[in-house]
């Protein structure tokens, strides 16, 4: 459970590396960073909304965090436009020790969100962390480097922990798997800007507008998918890149019930 004093993932020279602690002993890069000596349990387990796995979004690359750095004379090197990623090894978890200190991409650390440390993975990146003891899955933000500690290969937040069922244990077998790196969300983004959708209705009823979507979806042979955005679901037919396509599509819900459908960005459809 061992974390990376923030100035030598900024660093990635010696000197800098020696700065943050005494040049005379082979003291830890953390050495008077936190309050306490050993890392801790909190006082309560996490809740069910904090467990809840977070949804893939684009962000921009941490700016000092993925840079090349070492710790205990180990060199590494994170990879920012990695796509594919496994590996399977053992999983530990950090927790009160650190809660509200820098993690290496400048963020605060939060033992009750998602989150994850990795040696080289891109920070921000998501991936799935699964039990190979118990089959329970998470999926976790990383953003911090760590743990610098013999085999292990992930330190998890305190929430991811419990969600995978390790926190008695303290650690466990697990397999990762990259879902969305900060280059591939780029490209999901650009993509889905690209793509025309038609909006047929929008509500604060979920449940109705499922029922409807599989009703739209089975009677005019049309893709559909429900987007939600501050408490209001939309209806949405497509996506669609081609835009004679979803002139189509348009006009044949506006013959079938739906007079009121709309292209949901008339730039990209019209």
């Amino acid at each position: 459970m061992f974390r990376l004093y923030y100035c030598s993932i900024v660093s990635v020279t010696l000197m800098i590396l020696t700065g943050c602690s005494s040049p005379s002993q082979p003291v830890s890069p953390n050495a008077g960073r936190y309050q306490q000596q050993q890392d801790s349990i909190p006082t309560r387990l996490p809740t069910l909304l904090e467990m809840t796995d977070p949804a893939p979004k684009a962000e921009p690359l941490s700016r000092g965090g993925n840079r090349p750095y070492q710790v205990f004379g180990q060199h590494y090197s994170p990879i920012a436009d990695i796509t594919t990623f496994q590996e399977t090894g053992i999983a530990s978890w950090y927790g009160s020790k650190f809660h509200g200190h820098l993690t290496s991409n400048g963020e605060t650390y939060n033992m009750f969100a998602m989150t994850a440390a990795h040696k080289t993975l891109p920070l921000p990146s998501y991936v799935k962390v699964t039990n190979l003891d118990n089959g329970q899955s998470a999926i976790v933000r990383v953003n911090d480097r760590g743990p610098f500690h013999r085999d292990r290969i992930i330190d998890l937040s305190y929430s991811a922990a419990s969600k995978i069922g390790m926190l008695q244990q303290g650690t466990a077998r697990v397999q990762l798997e990259l879902i969305k790196s900060p280059a591939m969300l780029a490209q999901d983004l650009a993509s889905t800007n690209q793509q025309c959708y038609i909006q047929i209705f929008a509500s604060t009823d979920n449940d109705k507008l499922n029922q409807l979507s599989a009703e739209v979806a089975r009677k005019l042979a049309v893709p559909t998918q429900i987007q939600a955005a501050d408490g209001i679901f939309r209806l949405l037919v497509g996506p669609s890149k081609d835009k004679r396509q979803a002139r189509s599509w348009l006009a044949k819900l506006k013959a079938n019930q739906y007079p009121g459908a709309y292209f949901f960005d008339s730039a990209l459809c019209s």
